[in-house]
C-alpha cells in the first residue's frame, strides 16, 4: 500500500451491496489492480481502492440512501466510468475477457467518429463500464466532418 499523497486529479468511488465480491471480480474481468483495502474489526470493508494505470477507483459497499448499487436501484445509474486504455492494447480481446468473466456486453467494439475503439460493459452489479482505446489520432476538425458535429472549447 502506497502512503504517498495523491496528485491532483479525480477517481470514481462506486457502491456495491457486494463490495468484496466486486474488488475480485474487478481484477478479474476488467484487469483492475488491488492497492488497499481497510477492514474493520469484524473483517467488513471499510473502504477499498483499485487501480488502472495512473487512476483510481475506491470500491464500497452501500453505507447510505445516496450510495446505492445499481442493483439496489432497479438496474439506474446516474453516472458510467469511461477507463482509457494504452495505445496499442487490444481492446477486442479486452472485451472478451470481460465477457468471459461475466460483463454484459452492451455495446460491442467499435470504432468511433473521433478515432477511439470502445465498448460498453456492465458489471455483475449493474455499474456500466465503457472501454476506450486510440486508434487513430484525429483533429477536432477530422472528426467534425466526419460526425456533422462542432467542436469547441467553450461554450461560449
Amino acid at each position: 500500500m502506497s502512503t504517498d499523497q495523491r496528485p491532483k486529479g479525480l477517481s470514481s468511488a462506486l457502491s456495491y451491496q457486494d463490495a468484496k465480491a466486486a474488488i475480485r471480480w474487478l481484477e478479474t474481468a476488467f484487469g483492475f489492480e488491488p492497492l488497499f483495502v481497510i477492514l474493520d474489526d469484524a473483517g467488513n470493508l471499510a473502504h477499498s481502492e483499485m487501480g488502472y494505470g495512473d487512476s483510481i477507483v475506491m470500491v464500497g459497499n452501500e453505507w447510505s440512501d445516496d450510495h446505492k448499487s445499481p442493483r439496489s436501484l432497479g438496474g439506474r445509474n446516474t453516472q458510467s466510468v469511461h477507463v482509457q486504455l494504452a495505445p496499442g492494447e487490444d481492446i477486442d480481446a479486452h472485451c472478451e475477457h470481460a465477457r468471459a468473466a461475466g460483463a454484459e456486453i452492451l455495446q460491442a467494439p467499435a470504432t468511433q467518429f473521433y478515432g477511439d475503439r470502445t465498448y460498453r460493459a456492465r458489471d455483475p452489479e449493474g455499474h456500466i463500464w465503457t472501454f476506450g482505446v486510440t486508434v487513430e489520432t484525429l483533429t477536432p476538425e477530422q472528426w467534425d466532418a466526419a460526425s456533422g458535429l462542432t467542436t469547441r472549447t467553450r461554450l461560449d
